[in-house]
């Protein structure tokens, strides 16, 4: 049916989370396909997915022998599956029954879009870094902890808040427009891919968007919490493949040099916070 939506799960190391996601999934509304791909669990995440597609024939799982990235396991979970409307959800969001029907439903009048959420965590408090902006290099060269910032406060009055960027821990959108945009860059590891993917859509016509009055509850990083310097490395290295994809054509050789310079010393500047967490 014209409209129905298929999921795709990307796990790794989420065990934890990952059972009462895929519950919440398959009861909910217009759901008719869910595709998890794990990157070479060690947790038992791969046998919780095994577990569902015994007890459901819309679930269905690919064991990655390695850790490809998001990006790439997206994509790969997005060709296993053909229904009018495509959602990547996070193992670790627990999705209500009627959320995807009627962010999908907010966007059959806009034609191509690009959707998500609220989300808060187990005590309810909203993650401040759902909206986003556009990265600012500019503001980076003159400080590099401001270009960073990407976050925007949340207008109360709009129900549907268009925004330069989305949170990709919950994203739907036509099947048509992630074809046309050739699906995630498959270039980034593990974060700005969802920066990327937000501003080609943008760049391709698409209303990107998030639907204020709906949310989910996020039980935050429980991939990303035993490995917190890779998650930094790849955070600023995905950073500065977005700069040059898209910024970099139009700068002079000092200005990329001095964005490059940014980028790592606000990696430099997380070693403190990381070395008292550990």
């Amino acid at each position: 049916m014209n409209d129905a939506i298929a999921v795709v799960v990307v796990s790794y190391q989420s065990a934890t989370t990952l059972d009462q996601c895929l519950r919440q999934l398959r009861a909910a509304d217009d759901v008719v396909e869910i595709r998890v791909v794990d990157n070479a669990s060690r947790d038992g995440s791969v046998d919780i997915a095994q577990r569902h597609a015994l007890a459901d024939a819309r679930v269905r799982f690919i064991a990655n022998p390695d850790n490809p990235g998001f990006a790439t396991a997206c994509n790969q979970g997005a060709r296993e599956c053909h229904a009018p409307w495509l959602a990547f959800v996070n193992p670790d969001l627990m999705v209500e029954p009627q959320t995807l029907a009627s962010l999908r439903n907010r966007g059959k009048p806009l034609g191509d879009c690009l959707l998500g959420v609220e989300q808060v965590d187990e005590q309810g408090i909203a993650d401040a870094a759902v909206r986003r902006r556009d990265p600012d290099f500019a503001a980076m060269l003159r400080n590099p902890g401001s270009g960073s910032r990407l976050a925007v406060a949340v207008d109360h009055s709009a129900a549907l808040q268009q925004v330069q960027a989305l949170s990709g821990a919950l994203l739907l959108l036509p099947r048509v427009l992630f074809d046309r945009l050739g699906g995630w860059d498959a270039g980034y590891r593990l974060h700005a891919e969802d920066l990327d993917l937000c501003r080609r859509a943008r760049e391709a016509g698409a209303v990107v968007a998030i639907a204020n009055d709906l949310k989910v509850v996020h039980v935050r990083g429980v991939s990303s919490r035993s490995r917190p310097y890779f998650v930094e490395w790849h955070k600023h290295r995905g950073l500065w493949r977005y700069f040059r994809k898209f910024e970099a054509p139009s700068r002079s050789l000092p200005v990329r040099i001095g964005v490059w310079c940014a980028i790592w010393a606000h990696a430099a500047l997380q070693l403190p916070r990381l070395l008292l967490k550990t």
